[in-house]
């Protein structure tokens, strides 16, 4: 038989290169587009010669064409960042919007199976905690904020919509807030600022007074429930994420505590629309599917910053 074909658009970025790693180690041809406006060539140099591994540079905001056989769109394109989608606001809403529908296009086409990459931030700052995927979120629609998760918001209407209207298999994966390697030094979220800020001795900025909570989910253990959903016969958004919450103080002191740093912390006036705590309910999937994280926090921050100290 031959191997089973998977576009992966965003595939050079934070989540997708990994993904691409994965999907190759289990057997699959991989074909990652990415325009590479907020990520990296260096995260899939490593690829280059391998043999079912393909990069093609382009947009998916214009229409995409692929000749051949595809079984899977992943549809993981968008910056993701505060520090991107909010220098680049119509970008993330044409992604969102266009980029989905012609990654969409593609999957009808080819009559490929099609799983999008959304967000926590679709539940905005929410009045339910934790967050089940019934739940609809409070989101400010005209806000700084409101170019992500509004763009990510259609991107599940237009999903459904295609699922309901062309009878295509399509999956959907809220994922909360994940980090490891190949984070962007300056990526801007709170993970690396941390570890960038504490390498270089430099105080490490709290927004607010610190007590806004987070739950924060190695990527291996993130990659692994984006396969078993992938592999699932699921339909209705799911979450994926680490149910442990923490607080942005108690994570400012465990890096820390880890890069030995010592560093002092400052405190900034909280920016506009940021959510006060987010934390997923995943007993959905792990339920159906058998997925939890395994790994502990300061086990992913240790190899985090090993990476970080590489690469700084």
């Amino acid at each position: 038989m031959s191997k089973k074909v998977v576009v992966v658009t965003g595939g050079a970025g934070f989540i997708g290169s990994h993904l691409c790693d994965r999907l190759l180690a289990e057997g699959f041809q991989v074909i990652c587009v990415d325009s590479l406006i907020t990520s990296t060539a260096k995260n899939i140099k490593h690829l280059a010669t391998e043999k079912n591994f393909r990069f093609i540079k382009k947009n998916i905001s214009h229409v995409l064409a692929i000749k051949g056989k595809i079984d899977f769109v992943l549809h993981f394109a968008s910056p993701a960042s505060p520090e991107d989608y909010l220098k680049l606001p119509i970008q993330t809403l044409e992604v969102g919007s266009l980029g989905t529908r012609n990654a969409l296009e593609l999957a009808k086409t080819k009559k490929a199976k099609f799983i999008l990459a959304s967000t926590s931030e679709v539940y905005g700052d929410p009045l339910v905690h934790p967050q089940p995927e019934s739940y609809w979120g409070n989101v400010n629609p005209i806000g700084v904020r409101s170019c992500y998760d509004e763009s990510k918001r259609f991107a599940e209407a237009l999903t459904m919509a295609y699922r309901r209207v062309h009878s295509m298999d399509t999956k959907i994966i809220r994922i909360f807030n994940t980090y490891g390697p190949r984070m962007r030094i300056l990526d801007g979220r709170v993970v690396p600022n941390f570890i960038y800020q504490a390498l270089r001795g430099k105080p490490l900025t709290v927004y607010g007074n610190g007590s806004q909570t987070r739950s924060f989910c190695y990527i291996d253990d993130l990659i692994e429930g984006i396969l078993r959903i992938m592999r699932s016969r699921l339909s209705l958004p799911i979450n994926l994420g680490n149910p442990v919450e923490f607080t942005i103080l108690e994570l400012a002191r465990i890096i820390n505590k880890l890069t030995d740093a010592k560093a002092r912390i400052g405190f900034k006036p909280l920016p506009e629309d940021d959510p006060r705590q987010r934390r997923p309910d995943i007993r959905l999937v792990r339920k159906i599917l058998k997925w939890e994280p395994k790994v502990k926090l300061e086990e992913g921050l240790r190899k985090t910053i090993s990476w970080f100290r590489l690469n700084l």
